[in-house]
């Protein structure tokens, strides 16, 4: 079991993005929850936050609270069924910018299925035989001496995934307090895994729309 952790969300004003009629982008810092968790301590989260400034603002998605970056909210019950069916079908495409330990080749693909560890939860693990698919590409940027800096561009969503993914191929993200340990935890303040770039359709028209956000380390 993970030792126990206290909820300690950063303060600051809402990074918005973008905002119109139909699209709220907003930029979540890490140690932010992206929904209320069950605990009253646990009731500061983006969406709380993003509903106090603008109070039709309706959650699409999530973001683990230690990955920071792009989160969309709709702004009407309409685009919210537009921008939820995007994504679950895929049809969105997001990029993630990491700091992983070792050096990982150039670039590769991740296909490992995934499935809850019960015992350890939230922690997922790779199952082959009662996972669901979970795949993710991956490509090296830049390095240092300990790590490297790769992009990362899931074709699935599982909770986790590209956290359970990097730890699969030898290449733990630095300061996850989930599955990295020694140096490699303590190599970073923070998970190091960053939402960096989204593309979609807007709601209104269907024309694609990309947003990025800069990657804060």
């Amino acid at each position: 079991m993970q030792a126990e952790f206290t909820y300690a969300p950063p303060v600051g004003p809402l990074d918005v993005v973008h905002q119109d009629d139909d699209l709220l982008v907003l930029n979540k810092p890490s140690g932010l929850l992206s929904v209320p968790g069950k605990a009253a301590e646990h009731a500061d989260c983006l969406e709380a936050r993003a509903k106090a400034a603008f109070p039709e603002a309706l959650l699409v998605h999530r973001l683990d609270m230690d990955t920071s970056g792009l989160m969309v909210f709709a702004m009407n019950k309409p685009a919210q069924r537009h921008l939820g069916l995007q994504f679950e079908r895929r049809h969105v495409a997001k990029t993630y910018e990491a700091l992983v330990w070792g050096q990982p080749e150039d670039k590769g693909e991740v296909d490992l299925p995934l499935i809850v560890d019960w015992p350890n939860r939230p922690l997922q693990m790779v199952d082959h035989a009662r996972g669901k698919k979970a795949h993710t590409a991956w490509q090296a940027m830049a390095r240092d001496t300990t790590h490297a800096r790769v992009l990362l561009k899931p074709t699935t969503g599982r909770s986790h995934q590209l956290r359970v993914h990097m730890l699969a191929i030898g290449h733990v993200i630095l300061g996850d307090r989930f599955y990295a340990t020694g140096a490699a935890l303590a190599a970073a303040p923070r998970l190091c895994l960053h939402a960096s770039r989204l593309e979609l359709r807007h709601p209104q028209g269907g024309s694609p729309v990309a947003f990025s956000a800069p990657c804060p380390f």
